[in-house]
């Protein structure tokens, strides 16, 4: 695992949830691997109970699976979930960069550049991690632009299997195309394209099915079987 700092205004269970969660998510804590309360307490310095309480929520999100007397193992990548969460994401992320062609102030497009520039650093720098981060400050900050930053957290909870998978195509595929991807979104705005702004981002969060059979071929034991 990868640990950082607990954050003054963060409650052990906030601490535990966001640590566990980010190392699911970054494929630290492997698909299928079990996972021991007393470790996660050692590893992060707090008592077992946050612990047990993050797992729990981790389980109502899809990406722990608890047995009884046995312990708990990180989910399997479903892709029947990944499915559900970019019908989703697609639903809403469309209406959003379609609003933001009318609304977007140009301080606004500043603070979306330099988040593109940022990815290209790290993209030249070969800092997966860091991209998929900084993929996720920009389309929140699209939500929140539009003034829709509750339902971008909303969403957030039930995205792991889909962030999993996103991460898997940074680590796996050897063109990334998510930074391209974004400047291309971003320039739509500015002209206020609206056609061309949603035609984009539906193209840019389907990009994961285009890599799918490199991701499963070379990572089959993180997948549930069909």
């Amino acid at each position: 695992m990868v640990v950082t700092k607990q954050e003054p205004n963060e409650t052990a269970r906030e601490y535990a949830l966001r640590e566990i969660r980010q190392n699911i998510i970054s494929l630290k804590l492997e698909p299928g691997s079990l996972i021991s309360e007393n470790d996660l307490s050692k590893e992060l310095g707090v008592s077992r109970t946050p612990i047990r309480e993050a797992i729990l929520d981790l389980k109502k999100w899809d990406l722990v699976q608890v047995f009884p007397q046995k312990g708990s193992i990180i989910s399997l990548i479903d892709l029947d979930l990944v499915e559900e969460t970019v019908f989703l994401r697609l639903t809403l992320e469309k209406a959003v960069v379609e609003a933001l062609c009318d609304t977007i102030t140009e301080e606004e497009l500043e603070e979306l550049n330099h988040n593109i520039q940022l990815q290209e650093f790290y993209l030249h720098n070969l800092s997966p991690n860091k991209i998929l981060e900084l993929d996720n400050e920009f389309h929140h900050a699209l939500f929140r632009m539009c003034n829709k930053e509750r339902i971008f957290n909303l969403m957030a909870g039930m995205q792991g299997h889909f962030d999993r998978i996103r991460a898997l195509s940074l680590f796996s595929v050897k063109e990334i195309k998510i930074v391209s991807d974004h400047k291309i979104i971003l320039n739509a705005i500015r002209e206020k394209n609206k056609e061309l702004a949603k035609e984009l981002m539906e193209k840019h969060l389907s990009r994961y099915k285009l890599d799918q059979n490199e991701i499963l071929e070379k990572y089959p034991n993180y997948f549930v079987k069909r």
